[in-house]
């Protein structure tokens, strides 16, 4: 098994001088975090609480303020001034997650808190998507299986849960290589037929695919060049990123409300229209795209993701 790649949205990564944001386009979020870094914790609990129970959503925001540093401090004061607050408790534990993945936090006590916040929110998805979070990297695959089942028995659709999945399965057998057959095409297909019509789950297929590509290139199966790989130009392939390139052509216009990760699916799919040498399907995702790239699946196998998105950028622009 190849190693995993650093865990999905890592907040503001840098690369070659230039900041990754996972907050994406969610400003009130930049916000709140810019605040909860200076103390005031108290915006950080009023965009909680309005987030309410749009369990991506929510999601996405409690994973981008634990990423920082400074969360645990400010969040223990929460804590104390609130002793009764949900919110204050979960964010606690998901700060415990990230720096357990830093190498500061034993993994155990981070279980323990993720476990004490699911206790005192049993319908809320955001505690499981923690501890998912947790062993996507460092538990055993039945245990990543098992908290993917408690995230989806409350939200059936989360994105976020869906994705390290996907990350994760994509490790089972490398040696097979370039295998059709292989089980994170068979889960991502059946996720994005099990979702609703309107679901991003529709570009799983697209993330998969990348996936896959990582792994094997890592264990020197693929070109570490994608677009020299011929990793996107089968049959297979292309159906795959056509389907989810009709989807967001259907679903997602400039005018309609995004879903939070929806820049994360367009990422992914520029980066494979960009492989298949689609240059105007890459061209128009890149406009959308705007100036908020992801690390992944620009890092894959091992590159520096800011070059290798401008470069496909100015490659996309340039041959439009």
């Amino acid at each position: 098994m190849s190693p995993p790649p650093p865990p999905l949205g890592r907040s503001r990564r840098k690369s070659a001088g230039h900041a990754f944001d996972a907050a994406l386009d969610d400003t009130e979020l930049a916000t709140a975090r810019t605040a909860l870094a200076q103390g005031r914790w108290t915006e950080a609990r009023a965009l909680l609480a309005a987030t309410g129970d749009d369990w991506d959503r929510r999601g996405h925001r409690f994973d981008v303020l634990a990423q920082e540093p400074t969360t645990t401090a400010w969040a223990r004061d929460w804590r104390l001034a609130e002793p009764e607050s949900q919110d204050a408790e979960m964010l606690l534990a998901f700060a415990a997650v990230h720096r357990a993945l830093r190498g500061k936090e034993r993994s155990d006590r981070a279980r323990e808190r993720c476990r004490a916040a699911a206790a005192g929110a049993p319908a809320d998805p955001t505690p499981w998507l923690a501890l998912l979070v947790l062993e996507r990297s460092l538990g055993r695959e039945e245990d990543v299986v098992r908290l993917f089942d408690e995230v989806r028995h409350r939200h059936a659709e989360h994105h976020h849960a869906h994705h390290l999945m996907v990350a994760r399965l994509a490790e089972r057998r490398p040696g097979a290589g370039q295998d059709p057959l292989h089980e994170v095409y068979d889960f991502a297909a059946w996720a994005a037929e099990q979702a609703s019509a309107d679901s991003p789950l529709a570009v799983l297929p697209v993330v998969a695919h990348a996936e896959r590509y990582r792994v094997l290139a890592a264990a020197g199966l693929e070109s570490a060049d994608p677009v020299r790989s011929g990793h996107w130009a089968g049959r297979r392939a292309r159906g795959v990123m056509k389907g989810a390139f009709d989807w967001w052509l259907e679903w997602r216009t400039p005018e309609g409300p995004d879903h939070p990760r929806c820049l994360v699916d367009l990422n992914f799919l520029a980066h494979a229209k960009s492989g298949e040498g689609r240059a105007a399907e890459a061209a128009a995702l890149f406009h959308r795209i705007g100036r908020h790239a992801t690390p992944g699946p620009w890092s894959y196998p091992d590159r520096d993701p800011y070059a290798a998105f401008r470069a496909a950028r100015a490659a996309a622009f340039g041959a439009a």
